[in-house]
């Protein structure tokens, strides 16, 4: 597959044009877009742990694209740039696996961050399970400052060293600092920093610095992930460098950023990969005239939603993996629903998720022994092909698809529910039934960053990308009345995609705390420029001109006595206050106008924008010739087989115009037009969907549900009904 952009190939020195990497490193697959020296883009795509096949996915891919052998040296000298996005600290977060680290925080408050906030979110659960918190060891250090800036008690610098050479001989290298009001006078922080570097820490991380930002817990919690991550990411940014001398390494941000390899930190890693592809669903929709976006990624692992409308959406206080975070990121909802979450049953329900095959062993259609998968759901109902499916299963990566597994265990699992449940299902019937129980999971999770924030979702576009997206897209439109959906012809590899397209970027944020008042906003600007300056050196350092630079300036601004903040752009306290009630009046139904407002702090984002563009194609070309189908098979949708055709996207022209059911097939995914619908080819290859009959009123659970879920609410309905019958009768 080749696909054009509109951007001119940029030359080495010596005149030759080169190669740009752009790389997402997933949980279950690796994706690559390489912009050859012509300007074409190629793409390729390998399970992200293969360790019979290669030791690193994102450098045997970029092998691969070269057709230079695994042993040998990649040729450095054409290859302009690698742009990377990576799970690896998402997974050691998840895992539990970063480094040792050991606290250092005021004494007194050794367990402020296991405490928290005390947060009830399971209101009624009577035994309360606390995270286990990232650190190991704590050291409480005897000094205080008090919120005015009063040093009440300096620490004692012999008693610290102490501490330092104790933690350092019980085999920790990896410290977080967190000292009380340290975000605004962190002398004593630098202190311990500087003895802690000359103890031999090599990661040294301090709350001023990591999250200078009030609030104990948050500013503790970040700095503390970042203690713990850092190392890790840093060993794998290494790894991946050091194949790769004098060749500029890029990585993606939490906050839809790049930035340059030696500036990566932990606490901005955690979002790496998904980031990607929301720049990339922006970009790309937008040049083809959507602008009111619904993200739709839907990997192997999981699904992760967004909400566009103009401008990034960022929360900069979120919880990942049990762990709170105040650090900007892009604000995306994942819920466990991808390709490879295992489906179940349990005796009396069918679960899909949370947990997931992964890459290895993957499910069970890929030949290596793994556990049923949503994606084995989508080949026994015929929506995913073995024969238009990558052949790299097997010992030796190259057979395809094993359906004869998945159908082998589909019947199985059919009778163990007949015999717990007594209820008589067909294999196709059942995969179909989870498909329905994961498409209302996912379903769920749009509401929650779209309708339960205000937001009328029927008006937007959604836009399917991730390998498994494609295959969803219209069961997920449907579950949320949603007509329109928007499928970029690189939507398999878009978050690699996004990689190439985004700026670099750097952000500063510092607290104010200040009353919302025209004549008190001289401290916030005197705040916005210095931070402002910091964030556009860092930028300019990565080697971006100074006219390609722009800054943009927020406030965030909260009611007096509350605690949740809304980010604005800065302008006027009677703009600010403007734009800060209309987002709160949509968020929350209300305003408090006697309470006043404050501004609790500031941030600067500094935007190196990219010379990378999205193929701008807006009209649609004449309708082609329709080309004759690759094939004709039977899927399985609403409950019966049709007959459905197979196109190979790169055949399909400009213009055409398919109705559904049918089957698109291309190098990265596999996009199911469901009956219903149609499709339209974009002259920039983009596939937009349509519903072609209007949705009829339905079942809650559509008039597909899985027999054996509608059974299970029928019988609890006649349950309710027979206890009000005896009630009453009482």
């Amino acid at each position: 597959m080749a696909v054009h952009t509109t951007d001119q190939t940029q030359t080495s020195p010596q005149g030759g044009a080169r190669w740009q990497f752009w790389v997402d490193r997933g949980g279950t697959f690796t994706d690559i877009v390489g912009r050859s020296p012509d300007g074409a883009l190629v793409t390729h795509k390998l399970l992200s742990d293969n360790p019979s096949q290669y030791p690193d996915a994102a450098l045997a891919g970029i092998r691969r694209l070269l057709r230079i052998a695994p042993d040998q040296a990649i040729p450095v000298e054409s290859i302009e740039v690698v742009k990377m996005g990576t799970t690896v600290a998402t997974n050691a977060l998840l895992e539990r696996k970063g480094d040792r680290t050991v606290l250092f925080t005021t004494r007194g408050f050794r367990d402020a961050l296991r405490i928290g906030y005390q947060e009830r979110p399971r209101l009624f659960d009577l035994r309360i399970v606390l995270s286990a918190q990232l650190y190991e060891r704590i050291a409480e250090v005897d000094e205080r400052v008090d919120a005015q800036g009063n040093v009440l008690r300096a620490p004692d610098q012999g008693k610290v060293r102490e501490q330092l050479r104790d933690a350092y001989a019980a085999g920790f290298r990896s410290i977080a600092i967190v000292l009380m009001h340290a975000y605004r006078y962190p002398a004593h922080e630098n202190d311990i920093a500087l003895l802690a570097r000359e103890a031999g820490f090599t990661q040294v991380s301090v709350s001023h610095e990591v999250s200078p930002m009030m609030k104990l817990v948050g500013r503790g919690d970040t700095t503390v992930v970042d203690a713990y991550l850092s190392p890790i990411l840093r060993r794998y940014v290494d790894g991946v460098a050091g194949q790769m001398q004098s060749v500029p390494l890029m990585f993606m941000q939490s906050n839809g950023g790049l930035t340059a390899a030696d500036q990566f930190q932990g606490k901005d890693s955690i979002l790496s990969g998904p980031a990607g592809g929301i720049v990339g669903m922006a970009r790309t929709a937008q040049a083809v005239g959507h602008h009111a976006l619904i993200g739709f990624d839907m990997g192997g692992t999981s699904t992760d939603v967004s909400h566009y409308s103009g401008e990034f959406e960022r929360a900069f206080e979120t919880e990942v993996a049990g762990v709170r975070l105040r650090a900007p990121m892009m604000n995306i909802h994942t819920v466990a629903a991808g390709g490879g979450s295992i489906v179940h049953f349990d005796g009396t329900r069918m679960r899909v998720g949370p947990d997931s095959a992964g890459a290895s062993p993957g499910p069970a259609a890929y030949r290596n022994g793994g556990p049923l998968t949503v994606t084995d759901c989508n080949v026994m109902l015929g929506k995913l092909q073995p024969e238009f499916f990558p052949r790299i299963f097997g010992p030796d990566a190259d057979q395809p698809l094993d359906l004869d597994t998945v159908r082998v265990k589909f019947t199985e699992l059919a009778q163990t529910i007949r015999d717990h449940a007594g209820h008589i299902s067909t294999p196709e019937a059942l995969a179909e039934g989870f498909i329905d129980i994961a498409v209302a999971n996912m379903a769920n999770a749009i509401k929650k960053i779209s309708v339960e924030r205000g937001y009328d979702v029927t008006k937007y576009t959604l836009v399917s990308f991730g390998g498994a997206g494609g295959q969803h897209a219209c069961l997920v439109a449907d579950a949320l009345g949603m007509t329109r959906v928007l499928i970029h012809p690189l939507a398999g590899v878009l978050s690699a995609y996004g990689m190439g397209l985004a700026d670099i970027t750097a952000m500063r944020e510092a607290s104010i705390e200040l009353v919302l008042e025209e004549s008190g906003l001289a401290p916030c600007r005197k705040v916005l420029d210095t931070i402002g300056q910091a964030a556009r050196e860092q930028v300019a350092s990565q080697g971006v001109a100074p006219e390609r630079i722009k800054l943009i300036q927020r406030a965030h601004l909260r009611y007096e006595g509350t605690d949740a903040a809304l980010v604005v752009a800065y302008g006027s306290a009677t703009e600010m206050q403007a734009r800060f009630e209309e987002m709160y009046s949509q968020r929350y139904s209300f305003l408090m106008p006697d309470k006043r407002l404050v501004i609790e702090a500031v941030s600067v984002e500094a935007i190196g924008q990219s010379t990378e563009q999205a193929s701008s194609s807006q009209d649609c070309a004449a309708p082609g010739e329709k080309p004759a189908p690759r094939a004709t098979v039977a899927l399985f949708s609403g409950g019966a087989y049709h007959e459905t055709p197979v196109y190979q996207r790169d055949t399909l022209n400009p213009g055409t115009s398919l109705r559904g059911p049918a089957i698109i097939c291309d190098a990265n995914g596999t996009t199911v037009i469901e009956p219903e619908w149609q499709v339209q080819l974009l002259a920039g290859g983009e596939l937009l969907l349509a519903r072609a009959v209007p949705k009829s009123g339905r079942h809650a659970m559509g008039t597909d549900a899985d027999p054996i879920m509608l059974e299970i609410f029928n019988n609890l309905f006649m349950s309710i009904a027979e206890q009000m019958g005896a009630t009453l009768a009482n």
